[in-house]
């Protein structure tokens, strides 16, 4: 019978096979890296918010009906499976990044999802092909969704071990600020093609230009990571056993908690950024043009802010106390800035409090990827960071607008957002007082 290895073990081999405090990555490349490495979570945070931005459109060349809702309900629906791919998604890649090494993996990944854009980028519509025009449509955002899933565990592993343990808080902080400049970018690319084109050009080819922009700059990506040194060499005393199993065998605690963590953060993200417009607009009865600075003012924030965060992180020994100080930060917060947009309160006030709850926010974010990551071994930390990330992106994330949406129809309280923002706030504290913080992998 094969002995199994601890995959501690083995950690410990390879550490001590090769000093950790070289940089892997050369000083000058180190730019050029760090952009093709969060190149992936940036692209999926634009075409994120492409597709929302064109919804609408992409409801009625695709899925034609009689009534605008139910066509807009399956294109938002399409989107949704992406999410529903991810935890697939992350178990897989993940395990292919343990098993292959960081830089394999994000190579094949960053494959994966251009073949996902292109197929909706070029999808045909519903009065070219009939049915077989939606199934294009979904197949592409299942490859996307899968692919995504695998993305930040192979990259923010990659990112942690990439040089000196000293800066890693700065090199991890670089995911959260790519997802700013992607937001930042695509509700650009969305508003001026808006404004440029007219409607019927917008329906006939306007809408497909931002997913062709993404197609053009993924080659860019897949080259430079073609380059990348590999930061996780993969030994034969490794077990056959598939990372996955081992996580829920001797880490099951760690990835629990860790998905109860993503709770509160990946909630405020898509709520903020993404739902608040709609809920200014439609609940609130807020002109469009006022609710759009909520999002551009958190996306801005989340491109500058997380450098800092990173070097905060880089600089204590300890990543629990930022978490909850900025934790405690958020949850008084909350409750002020629905109730300003609520009772009419000045735009300037509003933005102040939802950017001191963004800044909160992304001070925290390196903390929280190193805090997940240092948890796990290396032999498993791929997939431990992809799965914690992914699932909890999925349950929360992908399900926080509707959530909010029958929470809003059912109480029928203008507050109900709030509250659900409270509840996921008090989770995640909860989870985050339970969490022991160790320094068993975090040296490796």
């Amino acid at each position: 019978m094969k002995q199994r290895v601890s995959y501690a073990q083995v950690d410990a081999e390879m550490s001590a096979s090769l000093p950790y405090d070289a940089p892997l990555v050369p000083e000058r490349a180190n730019a050029k890296s760090l952009v093709a490495v969060t190149l992936g979570n940036g692209l999926e945070i634009y075409d994120f918010a492409v597709y929302s931005f064109f919804s609408v459109i992409i409801g009625h060349l695709f899925f034609p009906s009689s009534n605008d809702y139910t066509s807009l309900l399956l294109a938002v629906g399409t989107f949704g499976v992406g999410f529903v791919m991810r935890p697939l998604g992350s178990m897989v890649l993940g395990s292919y990044a343990d098993k292959h090494g960081r830089k394999s993996a994000m190579t094949l990944i960053l494959g994966l999802m251009s073949l996902g854009v292109m197929m909706v980028a070029f999808a045909p519509t519903y009065q070219q092909v009939g049915i077989m025009a939606p199934v294009v449509l979904v197949a592409g955002r299942m490859l996307q969704g899968f692919s995504a899933g695998g993305e930040v565990g192979a990259a923010t592993s990659w990112l942690m071990e990439a040089g000196d343990k000293s800066r890693r808080g700065a090199r991890v902080s670089w995911q959260m600020t790519s997802q700013g400049g992607a937001a930042l970018f695509g509700a650009a690319m969305g508003a001026g093609l808006s404004h440029v084109l007219s409607e019927q050009q917008l329906y006939d080819w306007g809408w497909r230009i931002p997913f062709i922009v993404g197609l053009a700059i993924m080659p860019i990506g897949l080259y430079i990571r073609r380059q990348l040194a590999e930061t996780h060499t993969v030994t034969p005393t490794v077990s056959a056993e598939n990372p996955t199993f081992t996580l829920w065998r001797e880490h099951r605690r760690a990835l629990l908690l860790g998905i109860l963590l993503v709770m509160k953060g990946t909630t405020t993200f898509y709520i903020i950024i993404y739902y608040m417009p709609a809920y200014m607009v439609n609940t609130l009865h807020m002109p469009a043009s006022t609710s759009w600075w909520v999002s551009l003012t958190a996306a801005a924030l989340t491109l500058v802010v997380p450098f800092f965060g990173g070097k905060l992180a880089d600089k204590l020994p300890k990543r629990k106390p930022i978490l909850i100080a900025c934790a405690l930060g958020s949850f008084a917060l909350i409750w002020p800035i629905f109730a300003t947009i609520m009772h009419g309160a000045p735009l300037g006030i509003t933005l102040a409090l939802i950017a001191v709850d963004q800044i909160l926010a992304n001070i925290s974010s390196a903390a929280f990827f190193l805090l997940i990551l240092e948890a796990f071994p290396k032999a498993v930390r791929a997939s431990g960071m992809a799965m914690v990330y992914a699932i909890g992106v999925t349950l929360f994330g992908g399900f926080a607008q509707l959530i909010v949406t029958w929470l809003l129809k059912v109480t029928g309280q203008p507050m109900a957002p709030a509250w659900y923002l409270m509840f996921c706030a008090v989770v995640t504290f909860g989870a985050l007082l339970a969490w022991h913080e160790r320094k068993t992998f975090c040296d490796e």
